[in-house]
């Protein structure tokens, strides 16, 4: 071979590897977006409750997953296709506390090529919803695993229960179960009529779980601030010596809004009142709002506003509407309400006079729309917005202890003067 041959050789060699390097430098970026736009798993939020346990897989796009159980011991199994398992999926067994009611153990693990299995070992037989739901708001795609108890609690035996381990013993009081079938009201004392049986009150502390509700310039979460006014109002009116309250959620969970209506009418309650803390685009808005339902048209755009973003929650919060109750559908459109509407005004009105005292008011009336929560037909139901967290001052108020023990003072206040004038109706003997 000529030398000028054997150079022109060496410089093809040199080329095609410049070439093939240069090949590699362009492949290695596409294979990498390629990568990114795979399924992958974002974040895994575990929201525990007497009621069921929620756990909420978010990912950044459609997955395929299957299911099934297993017995003895019980566990449920999902096989999550086309992930690979990732640190988020590797941290999901610490999500799992000591004390929640439902869920043992939770373990990721890579059963296969391209496949993740979740394997949820359970305390007690459960009745398992697994569905998925599509992107919404701040949230992506989520794959939702609910897992019931076999046995649901029941409110109402639940309540009976703790009002007997609140009796002292028969030799120092005599029970007489006849005395709760109907309702003397004595003469006023002091302002406040006085009943033979208790009177039960449904608090709603609104949003909750994966529905952080409104959030303040100052990263409050309205479902915070709307349960800690609620607990406040609840020992309140436990110290009541007729009355006594129940709330749709007393820890950090998510209550679907028909279940919230149900809870109340399970129990027979004579009042449902739901707590919540506006939002508004503009800072400067203040102050608390009163709403009552209305079987027709909102009383304003505002009003109407608002019921159509508090109706939303349940697509923030996660609901399977394959399982909702038909029967239960039925009844939160029932349109038959016209007396306990009438009701519901009263009350509103006791409340948001005494709210008045301690804040000013967005509204001087009680205003009304169709908000689903309030949808009980034989049960008088206000919705409270206390105030706008996303007014910086009120947002700061509303966090304040002393501030939320007014708010307490001023609802209870409320609910005693609609009482004095409006006594409670006889209930059976279970209430």
């Amino acid at each position: 071979m000529s030398e000028c041959a054997a150079k022109l050789l060496v410089k093809r060699r040199q080329l095609i590897k410049l070439s093939g390097a240069a090949l590699l430098l362009m492949v290695t970026p596409v294979g990498r977006a390629s990568t990114d736009r795979s399924p992958g798993i974002l974040a895994v939020r575990v929201w525990p409750s007497a009621d069921y346990t929620r756990v909420a897989i978010e990912h950044n796009e459609p997955l395929k997953y299957s299911h099934f159980m297993i017995k003895n011991p019980d566990r449920l199994v999902v096989d999550l296709e086309g992930i690979e398992l990732n640190s988020v999926l590797e941290s999901m067994a610490d999500k799992i506390a000591a004390d929640d009611p439902n869920i043992k153990l939770l373990r990721a693990g890579r059963f296969k090529l391209g496949v993740v299995r979740l394997v949820m070992e359970l305390k007690n037989e459960v009745k398992p919803q697994v569905f998925v739901l599509p992107p919404i708001g701040k949230y992506g795609y989520r794959l939702v695993l609910d897992v019931y108890p076999l046995e649901a609690p029941d409110p109402l035996l639940q309540l009976i229960q703790k009002n007997e381990s609140q009796i002292s013993p028969p030799t120092v009081v005599e029970k007489k179960p006849e005395a709760v079938t109907e309702v003397k009201v004595e003469p006023l004392r002091q302002g406040k009529p006085v009943v033979d049986r208790l009177v039960t009150i449904t608090l709603d502390p609104g949003h909750g779980g994966e529905d952080p509700g409104a959030i303040g310039r100052g990263g409050s979460y309205e479902k915070n601030v709307t349960l800690a006014v609620a607990k406040r109002l609840k020992a309140k009116i436990d110290a009541e010596p007729n009355m006594r309250a129940v709330l749709t959620r007393d820890t950090d969970f998510f209550v679907p809004l028909h279940m919230r209506v149900q809870k109340a009418r399970r129990i027979q309650s004579d009042l449902f009142v739901s707590i919540h803390a506006d939002a508004f685009t503009r800072p400067d808005a203040s102050g608390s709002s009163v709403f009552a339902l209305s079987e027709s048209g909102a009383s304003s755009s505002a009003a109407r506003y608002l019921a159509q973003k508090e109706n939303q929650a349940d697509l923030v919060g996660v609901v399977n509407i394959a399982v909702k109750d038909p029967m239960l559908a039925r009844t939160l459109l029932d349109l038959s309400q016209t007396a306990t509407i009438s009701d519901s005004l009263k009350l509103g009105k006791a409340v948001l006079g005494e709210l008045g005292g301690i804040n000013r008011l967005h509204k001087e009336s009680v205003e009304q729309a169709g908000f689903a929560v309030l949808k009980a037909p034989d049960i008088p139901s206000i919705l409270i917005e206390t105030a706008f967290i996303s007014n910086p001052e009120e947002e700061r108020r509303l966090n304040d202890e002393a501030y939320q023990d007014k708010m307490a003072e001023a609802i209870i206040m409320g609910i005693r003067k609609y009482f004095t004038k409006n006594p409670p109706l006889a209930k059976s003997k279970l209430a």
